[in-house]
């Protein structure tokens, strides 16, 4: 009985030890995992939800983060409650530099071939000096293209400006038959690459037109998303020459590239301002000041008489 009693008790110490060593040896080990800290929180950092709800793991490099639209769809209809913007350009002080298209161009990802902003070389006559013709859409206050789009794209804003929401395009393209001034483009084929990834981040939102939609319409929107940070639209600010104005028609005031503001009643009154193709009663909101006294440089300097560009006539325009 004492040799059995012995056994039994030497038998519960060896499993005393061993269950007692594997705990240790099992709290050792679980603490070496919790010490890890870069390898969990890289682990937490690759886990992402994707779309159709599963959970997938990540590479941390190729992650970006997502920039929410100025405001939402709703209140991108709406407008900026008071204002009423409008436009000004200076037909005397543009030199053909093209530097509004590219500043355009550059702010809204466009393509070459999709020119929101056109210059044209123009001529009333063989015998008068050619000029230059700036076309902006003009966000006209009694617009055709709003009255034919079939699923209300297109829209006409309390602030005066006119815009198109691409999630509900559907590119039949009666707007761009309905518009008088041929200012509306449509997208053909996916951005390329690059503009692909530069704007990949970034939600749509029709106060900035990008990310663009192969299959829908798209035109220049006076930077809605730029002047609620209270700054000027990409072609006025990218302008060298302040020939382009831009402001709030109920302030009576409008501002060029140098920060002059001055009153958008005497600019129009004492330059004898006009609205191009008025007479189709669309109420444009971008007015011209004609090309009087012109203070641009020499046309040997100028960069579309160095491409040789196409003359228009005024009547060509329409």
């Amino acid at each position: 009985m004492k040799e059995e009693n012995k056994s039994n008790r030497r038998n519960f110490l060896k499993l005393g030890l061993i269950t007692g060593g594997t705990i240790a040896t099992g709290a050792l080990l679980f603490e070496k995992v919790l010490s890890k800290k870069d390898v969990v929180t890289n682990t937490a950092d690759t886990i992402v939800c994707g779309p159709d709800g599963k959970v997938y793991k990540a590479d941390p490099s190729h992650l970006k983060e997502l920039h929410a639209p100025p405001v939402s769809n709703e209140a991108a209809r709406v407008g900026i409650e008071g204002k009423k913007f409008v436009m000004v350009i200076d037909e005397a002080k543009c030199d053909g530099c093209k530097k509004c298209t590219e500043a355009c161009q550059k702010m809204h990802y466009t393509e070459s071939d999709r020119e929101w902003i056109k210059v044209f070389k123009m001529k009333d006559s063989e015998s008068t000096s050619p000029y230059f013709f700036p076309k902006p859409c003009f966000h006209c206050d009694n617009p055709p293209c709003t009255k034919v789009c079939p699923v209300n794209a297109t829209f006409k804003r309390q602030d005066g400006i006119v815009l198109i929401d691409n999630t509900r395009c559907i590119g039949c393209r009666s707007c761009m038959v309905a518009c008088p001034y041929s200012t509306r483009f449509f997208n053909w084929s996916e951005p390329d690459a690059q503009q692909a990834n530069d704007v990949s981040g970034i939600q749509y939102s029709p106060e900035q037109g990008f990310p663009r939609r192969m299959g829908t319409v798209e035109k220049c929107d006076f930077c809605p998303d730029m002047i609620r940070q209270g700054k000027l639209p990409a072609c006025v600010s990218g302008c060298p020459m302040d020939a382009l104005y831009f402001g709030d028609q109920n302030e009576d005031a409008v501002t060029n590239s140098s920060g002059l503001t001055v009153k958008l009643s005497h600019l129009l009154e004492d330059n004898a301002g006009y609205r191009h193709l008025e007479e189709l009663g669309t109420e444009p909101r971008v007015y011209y000041l004609p090309p009087k006294n012109r203070k641009y440089p020499k046309p040997e300097l100028n960069h579309l008489e160095d491409e040789k560009e196409k003359i228009v006539k005024p009547m060509d325009m329409i």
